[in-house]
């Protein structure tokens, strides 16, 4: 490891391309490390029990946790049985939530996006809707499908950063502006957790974890699409970043 170069682990998806099955990541999430922190992206296989995981995080300056197409499995949180036909990956479940957990314990900087979001309020005991859409009071979150990637990932909606937050302090602003590309979020946010970021209708929308020995943050948005454009997410990926590299400086 180099200080120029962090080591940037990204637990993977299990998916079945059938006939056979992968450990795969999004290539947006691979360049938006290489590109917008200058690090080493290395995706960690979700087999859980056949190698030590603290192997895993001795190898890493950091964490990031990815979207998906996947939900975590509601009996993590005590929910209800999800609707027919949903993607679940008890695989990646079995690894990121206690891997989570871990490296908050141990300082390893940890960036959750999307689903890496809902599984840090998980991990550490909160719970999710699994369908905000259908929750009153809340808004469609969803994106529209049938538009072009550009569409769907484009600006959404506002947020309203936490005074004095960690948002606020990288920006300087109290508001940004973020795309919409979800079905589920934060019920009940766990404890420990401090909100930085909601939605218009109050859906809490990124939080860091309170007296962390290292980084933290989580958001719901997907900062990674095109982050080098976008001066919201250059803001994270850079703190992320530095966290990563200081950690590399100084030593696992």
């Amino acid at each position: 490891m180099t200080n120029s170069s962090p080591i940037i682990g990204i637990p993977a998806d299990r998916r079945e391309l059938s006939p056979h099955v992968y450990h795969m990541a999004g290539e947006k999430y691979l360049t938006a490390v290489t590109e917008a922190i200058g690090g080493v992206p290395i995706i960690i296989p979700v087999l859980s029990g056949h190698f030590d995981m603290n192997t895993v995080l001795e190898l890493v300056d950091g964490i990031l946790l990815t979207g998906s197409y996947s939900n975590i499995e509601p009996a993590h949180y005590d929910g209800p049985p999800s609707a027919p036909g949903t993607l679940h990956d008890s695989a990646r479940d079995a690894v990121t939530l206690p891997l989570i957990r871990t490296a908050i314990e141990r300082g390893i900087p940890l960036f959750g996006i999307c689903r890496g979001f809902q599984e840090m309020n998980v991990a550490l005991g909160g719970s999710l809707h699994q369908r905000v859409h259908e929750v009153p009071g809340r808004h469609d979150h969803r994106e529209d499908a049938t538009q072009p990637l550009d569409i769907q990932y484009g600006p959404a909606h506002a947020v309203s950063f936490t005074e004095g937050g960690l948002l606020h302090s990288l920006t300087g602003k109290l508001e940004g502006e973020v795309n919409s590309i979800h079905w589920q979020g934060v019920d009940r946010l766990a404890p420990g957790l401090n909100a930085e970021a909601t939605a218009p209708d109050g859906l809490v929308e990124a939080f860091t974890v309170n007296n962390a020995p290292g980084f933290t943050l989580a958001v719901q948005w997907h900062p990674e699409w095109r982050a080098t454009q976008n001066p919201l997410s250059m803001a994270m990926f850079k703190a992320f970043g530095d966290a990563c590299r200081q950690r590399a400086k100084v030593g696992n």
